[in-house]
């Protein structure tokens, strides 16, 4: 029999990228500081200082491989996850930024092997029961293809979120047993 796939987005999902990355725009462009709650969109090009493309923003070298984890339970609750389910690893990444992705993965969660770590743009295209993930964009496809999601909230998926009404999961801690239900609820 078959595992439940269950797909789980890495950035602001399993880490913190945008919290690092405007960490890094403070310091580089302190007329123009960001502000977490102020990341309404993807598009921050209005607030970003003009020298601060999305590419440098998002683009740093070696951005991805210091990352901090989402929160302390992220660890143990995805070992659980990977024991129980086929777990694979969903990110959106330019090839300059796949092989720290690689290696932050790795860092943190080697029991991910390599055939489960897919790079893709478009992920209602990969088949899975259930999308862990923080990207509206990706949320909303996998609910009309009739998949199960859970929506990690932060301020850029509000919008969405009060409108598609996303099942959300605000903390790692029983994610093991929110899965379980989410994915027994649908038989």
């Amino acid at each position: 029999m078959n595992k439940p796939i269950i797909a789980v987005d890495m950035d602001d999902t399993i880490c913190h990228l945008v919290k690092r990355a405007i960490y890094h725009n403070n310091i580089e462009f302190p007329t123009h500081p960001l502000r977490y709650e102020d990341m309404m969109d993807w598009n921050t090009d209005h607030l970003r200082h003009p020298d601060s493309t999305m590419d440098l923003f998002f683009g740093r070298p070696g951005l991805y491989e210091e990352l901090e984890l989402f929160d302390e339970y992220v660890v143990e609750e995805m070992e659980k996850l990977h024991n129980a389910y086929d777990v694979i690893i969903v990110t959106a990444a330019v090839p300059k930024t796949v092989l720290e992705k690689w290696n932050w993965l790795q860092k943190h969660m080697p029991y991910i092997p390599a055939e489960n770590f897919f790079t893709c743009k478009r992920k209602h295209l990969i088949g899975f029961d259930l999308l862990i993930d923080d990207g509206p964009h990706n949320l909303l496809p996998a609910v009309q293809a009739g998949k199960k999601v859970l929506c990690i909230p932060h301020p850029w998926n509000l919008r969405a979120r009060e409108e598609y009404a996303f099942p959300l999961m605000t903390s790692w801690q029983g994610a093991k047993e929110r899965v379980d239900e989410i994915l027994q609820a649908r038989q």
